[in-house]
């Protein structure tokens, strides 16, 4: 499937490209469509792509050696993943699935190769982009080092993004209990006996797909091993 001009607009990367560029661009892009849980990249394909996400949410994933899932990030809409396999030219470090229903525009790597090397803004945000991925690695390895698995899920509680809402912190869209139990190396029943005491304290509230953080600051003792967490 084609991917129209007007498309192009809404990926963060391409927003500093002059409008003559962007009709030769979308003529070697083109539409794929993924069910939820299927593979959108495998850590096992020799193809190079830069993928942007047009609607619906992915995560990249990896692997234990003895077989248990790890949630490394997620990708949402207007935003691009597969520059590491552009720059260095081997196979993907980790598998790409779709947590919803998705679509996704796909550049072959060697336009998109050009494309980066030729635009300086472009080079920037893929290097801040991969320097960023290198620190979220280094937090996700200290928070897999916590022996609880309760403390890791409010240091992961504290690492997602926020905004401020009437003077409490919120997480939009946030993972569901499965996501965040592959984040922390734990399993899902352990996420939602979790949740349903952070719950009952007011420590956090759900609203609809957000997360209220009611009390930023527990969650910060108890992250940091300064406070036990709540009793059921």
């Amino acid at each position: 499937m084609p991917v129209s001009v007007q498309l192009l607009h809404q990926f963060t990367l391409l927003r500093p490209l002059p409008q003559e560029l962007l009709a030769p661009l979308s003529a070697r892009m083109g539409l794929r469509e993924f069910a939820r849980r299927a593979v959108v990249v495998s850590k096992d394909s020799a193809a190079q792509e830069l993928g942007f996400l047009v609607e619906g949410r992915l995560q990249g994933v990896d692997f234990t050696v003895d077989g248990r899932s790890v949630g490394l990030y997620f990708v949402e809409p207007g935003d691009y993943f597969g520059e590491l396999s552009l720059v260095d030219g081997k196979p993907p470090s980790e598998h790409v699935v779709a947590a919803a229903k998705s679509t996704v525009a796909f550049l072959d790597g060697a336009a998109a190769r050009e494309l980066i090397l030729t635009h300086p803004p472009l080079a920037q945000e893929v290097m801040t982009r991969l320097a960023a991925r290198v620190r979220a690695g280094a937090a996700q390895r200290t928070l897999l080092s916590l022996p609880n698995p309760f403390q890791r899920l409010c240091v992961l509680l504290l690492q997602l993004p926020q905004r401020n809402v009437q003077g409490h912190l919120e997480v939009d869209q946030a993972p569901t209990h499965q996501e965040m139990a592959i984040m922390i190396n734990a399993s899902r029943e352990t996420v939602t006996r979790a949740f349903q005491v952070l719950f009952t304290h007011k420590v956090l509230v759900r609203e609809g797909n957000a997360l209220r953080l009611l009390q930023p600051d527990r969650l910060r003792d108890i992250a940091e091993g300064r406070a036990d967490p709540p009793r059921a």
